[in-house]
């Protein structure tokens, strides 16, 4: 069910979704329905909440072909960032949440990260296969300024000459630049930057608590200056919002020295759907059945899409329209010259015990 229209407001301003879609694994559900009736309902304000979750594992196998790792590890679940496509947020629904304003007010820190994370490097047989930090949700989101998890995680990986790549659309990746100096010394790292638009007023709309445009432009020309390779991920792109940004977003990036780039269109699975559908007709009335149209024609007249090799970059005319604009502008940017492969060979296990702490 789609959020009816709010006023200036009742909108939640610094969220992306409005509303908190029903968890399709929950029986049960709570509604206010009158809202004097109920003294002591919760206030839905914008105050995040943070949760000590505990984990058996932190290290997951990907098994999907489309997104270009073997190995995740994210030491939080949700996301404060709110980004309205993200397809993390129906993971949420796994922990009892909901995908909507739930995934970016009641964030789970996992503070065992750093010692499970140790004790899956000490495996037997383990290979040194590259890990990725945030194939979910960011691992510099804000919850990461105090809780620091990712800065340990990156040190055990130094130790352990682990190769490690990272995505982050949050400048705070800077403050670790001098871990990431060391293990691209040894060739252990590389790190991608989330850049889908250069249009600041639809990155704050659609990525309400995200650094700025800005920001993430430097944070690509610092990495690079420092030594560690960087690309960006132009993703996703909406088409009939994004997507004629291609050009001028890949000429931008290679001029602050990214040196790769990726993309993916914009797909709605499961709960996904009704929160975008939501906030694009809050903030984008005129162009609402532009772009939704424009979706389902990437994803066989559907806006989600589970097809292994197709469901990333879609197919259909503006699919293939976004391909061969995204390849054009690599080639004349001289992106995607070079295969970085990170070095597995270093990996050893310290014979001295690592203090977490």
């Amino acid at each position: 069910m789609i959020a009816e229209e709010k006023s200036e407001e009742q909108y939640l301003k610094g969220r992306g979704a409005q509303f908190n879609p029903h968890n399709h694994f929950l029986a049960h559900s709570y509604v206010r329905e009158h809202v004097e009736g109920i003294d002591d309902w919760e206030n839905e304000n914008n105050k995040t909440s943070f949760i000590i979750g505990k984990s058996k594992s932190i290290v997951n196998k990907v098994d999907s072909p489309d997104v270009g790792m073997a190995y995740s590890l994210n030491p939080y679940q949700g996301c404060e960032h709110g980004c309205t496509y993200c397809y993390a947020r129906n993971a949420h629904e796994y922990w009892g949440f909901s995908a909507g304003l739930d995934f970016e007010r009641k964030i789970i820190v996992k503070k065992d990260a750093p010692l499970l994370f140790k004790k899956f490097l000490e495996r037997k047989g383990w290979d040194a296969t590259t890990i990725s930090l945030s194939g979910n949700t960011d691992c510099y989101q804000p919850a990461e300024r105090e809780y620091k998890l990712t800065r340990q995680l990156l040190e055990i990986a130094l130790a352990y000459r682990q190769p490690i790549g990272l995505i982050t659309k949050n400048s705070l990746i800077l403050r670790d630049l001098d871990i990431l100096q060391e293990m691209a010394k040894l060739n252990l790292c590389l790190a991608y930057v989330s850049i889908n638009s250069l249009n600041e007023k639809l990155r704050a709309k659609m990525e309400p608590r995200t650094t700025t445009i800005k920001q993430r432009l430097r944070v690509v020309e610092e990495l690079s200056k420092a030594g560690i390779p960087t690309g960006v991920m132009v993703a996703p792109l909406v088409p009939g919002l994004s997507d004629h940004e291609i050009p001028a977003i890949l000429k931008t990036i290679a001029g602050c020295g990214a040196t790769s780039a990726g993309y993916t269109v914009v797909r709605l699975n499961g709960a996904i759907g009704p929160i975008f559908e939501d906030w694009l007709r809050q903030n984008f009335p005129d162009r609402f059945d532009k772009v939704w149209h424009m979706i389902q024609s990437c994803h066989g007249g559907q806006v989600n899409d589970s097809r292994f090799g197709e469901r990333m970059k879609g197919d259909g005319q503006i699919a293939k329209i976004i391909n061969d604009t995204f390849k054009l502008h690599c080639r004349i940017n001289k992106l995607n010259t070079k295969t970085f492969r990170l070095d597995s060979s270093l990996f050893t296990v310290p014979k001295a015990q690592m203090s977490l702490f």
